[in-house]
Parts: structure tokens; C-alpha cells; sequence
């Protein structure tokens, strides 16, 4: 059986309350427990629902948004198709209180997409539809008919083969309840205004030291990078960078925050705090490892695994890196949750390494 994905957009009132959302997601798995709330809606995976209403997509999608209408005086919009990716599009030009449905056969999928313009497809901004407009490629339908090869010399690699993609209507993207967070991040204050450069160093490698516990208990791999420092005058500089291949390990995140770090060519700034937020969070499983002849390259990720080992034994801040001894007590990061509220790191005892 193919999917079914409904996409709901709801026109929430002002000032609704708070519980709103909550006692949205709690109808919404009456019908189908594969339920993700977003900002601004929800997305289901009604395959396995029909079968148990015995109903196809289009009548439940109908029983969906009048209950929510008589529950809450929500008015919604509504679109099912096979993929969350072309449910989004959908629901995106379908007016409040009307639904489409898309069929999942590819002359349905491709009637669609291919007439659309190429900005609506995710992922692709004003500078990428300007770019593939100078090559004549306007619509969906322009792109779908290129070479992925093209695509990739045009865009990148990566881009390009997600394009290619996409603009064939192909999503494997899946129905989560409970999504990962897209990124997170830590931050460090110091105590006064520094001006030090060392100190602001072994921030960023707390952070990172931070960052990589985190991503590593969690079972993630991180793609990019963004350091965000303030000033003393309140002001701040954020600079992105995008990781050489994607990682969990503090030495490789340690390195690019230098990297971005020296890029910003600071000069006697005094700074009053360091953020670095990884970004592009996915399933460590699809990470990949360049092959390297340099037997060292190892050793640190193996001292890794041992103070991860020792952390989980005694606690997070048993054992650090070297360099953050100089500092007494050593810098010790705040970091936000899935929930946006921000802690700070445990307390103890902590051996460096």
C-alpha cells in the first residue's frame, strides 16, 4: 500500500491559548497515533488509519477538519498525498476550509509538480531560483527534465542530487510524533569583558567539548557549525561554516569553531559571550569517514570514547581537555534543550586529559 501524508495548516485566532496545540495533537491520534505537530499545523501518516475507519484519505481528511472546526473553531487546510514533501506544497495553495488530494500514481504526482514554479519546491531560495532561471529552468517540470549531473554542476553535489529529487516528487522523509531537534547548541558567558584571545579559544573548545557529548549521547552526527559572539557594546557576530563531512567528535567540531573563529579577525574585542549551535542534525548511522593513512588521526577519537566512557561512570565534568585546565574553575557551557530553556553544565569534580 502506498503512503497516504495529510498535511493540515490551522488558522489559529490571536491569542489563543496556550493548550491549544496539545489538545490538537490529542484528537489528531484519535485517528492515526503517527501525528507530528508543527508551528503552524500538522502532518499524518494516514496509511495505516484507512483500513481502521474504513474510509480513504479524502474521508478522513473531511472527518479531521470538521472536528476540529466543532471541537475548537479552528478552520484548517487541508491536502493528502503520497509524500509529506508534495502534502506541503498542496496545503500551502489550498484555501481555509477546502482539501486536495493527490493521487499516487506518477501522472497524477507529475500533473502537480511539474507546472510549479521551481521556488516552491523546499530548499530553494531566492538566490537558487535566480541561478536556475538564468539556465532557463522556471518550473518543476524544467528542472525534472536535467541531467542530475547537470544539477550538480549547477548547485553542488549534494543540492543537486536533492533537487533532482524532489523535483521528481521523491521523499522518503517519514511521519515522526517526536522529531529530533533540528539543531542545538551552547554557550559560554565570561565572567567579565575578555579581551584575551586564549580564553575566547578555550571557550569554543568547551563548547565544542560540550556540543559532542551531547551529540554522541544522543547517537547524532552534525553537518555545520555556527559560532555567535557578543560584544561588550551589546552587539554580535554570527558566522556559519559547513563541516568537511559530517561528525560527532570534539576534535572535528573544535577545529571548525577555531577555523570560524580566525576567520572574524578579532582584534583586541572584548567579548562578552560565545555560542556554538550545530546544525543539520541527523542519525549518526549516516555518517561516513574519509580514509586517512595517518594512524594518529585515531588516537584522539580513541582517548574520546574512554572519557565518554568515564563520563557516563561519574558524571559529565569528571574529564575534559587539557587546555581548560588553565582556567580555574574551567568554563563551564549553558546549553538549550529540545524545549528552548537553558542549563547549566553539571557540577563536580573534573579530570583533564
Amino acid at each position: 500500500m502506498s503512503r497516504r501524508i495529510l498535511r493540515l495548516s490551522f488558522d489559529l485566532p490571536p491569542g489563543a491559548d496556550a493548550e491549544l496545540p496539545e489538545r490538537l495533537r490529542r484528537l489528531l491520534e484519535d485517528f492515526t497515533p503517527r501525528v507530528q505537530m508543527l508551528e503552524d499545523g500538522a502532518v499524518l501518516d494516514l496509511t495505516g488509519a484507512m483500513r481502521w475507519w474504513q474510509r480513504d484519505a479524502r474521508g478522513i481528511t473531511e472527518l479531521v477538519q470538521l472536528r476540529v472546526l466543532a471541537y475548537f473553531g479552528v478552520r484548517s487546510s487541508a491536502a493528502v498525498a503520497g509524500t509529506p514533501m508534495l502534502a506541503a506544497m498542496a496545503c500551502a495553495l489550498t484555501p481555509l476550509g477546502q482539501r486536495t488530494v493527490i493521487g499516487d500514481s506518477p501522472e497524477a504526482i507529475a500533473g502537480f509538480l511539474r507546472p510549479r514554479p521551481v521556488r516552491e519546491l523546499p530548499g530553494v531560495g531566492g538566490k537558487t531560483a535566480t541561478l536556475l532561471g538564468e539556465y532557463g529552468l522556471h518550473t518543476v517540470g524544467d528542472v525534472a527534465d536535467v541531467p542530475q549531473l547537470t544539477l550538480q554542476r549547477l548547485l553542488g553535489a549534494r543540492a543537486g542530487r536533492t533537487l533532482h529529487e524532489r523535483a521528481h516528487g521523491r521523499d522518503t522523509t517519514v511521519v515522526d510524533p517526536d522529531p529530533a531537534p533540528a539543531s542545538i547548541s551552547s554557550e559560554h558567558r565570561f565572567a567579565r569583558d575578555e579581551l584575551d584571545p586564549a580564553a575566547h579559544r578555550r571557550a569554543l573548545l568547551a563548547l565544542a567539548d560540550d556540543l559532542g557529548t551531547r551529540l554522541r549521547t544522543s547517537d547524532q552526527i552534525v553537518q555545520g557549525l555556527t559560532c555567535t559572539i557578543r560584544y561588550a557594546d551589546g552587539s554580535g557576530t554570527r558566522r556559519s561554516r559547513t563541516l568537511p563531512e559530517a561528525t560527532q567528535h570534539t576534535v572535528l567540531l573544535a577545529r571548525t569553531a577555531y577555523a570560524i573563529y580566525e576567520s572574524l579577525g578579532l582584534q583586541r574585542a572584548r567579548v562578552r559571550s560565545i555560542a556554538l549551535r550545530a546544525d543539520a542534525l541527523r542519525p549518526a548511522d549516516r555518517a561516513t569517514r574519509q580514509l586517512t593513512l595517518d594512524a594518529g588521526d585515531d588516537k584522539p577519537l580513541v582517548l574520546e570514547a574512554v572519557a565518554d566512557r568515564a563520563r557516563a561512570r561519574y558524571g559529565h565534568q569528571v574529564i575534559y581537555p587539557a587546555a581548560l585546565a588553565i582556567t580555574s574553575p574551567p568554563p563551564s557551557p549553558r546549553h538549550r534543550g529540545r524545549g528552548g530553556h537553558t542549563e547549566d553544565a553539571q557540577g563536580g569534580r573534573r579530570r583533564a586529559t
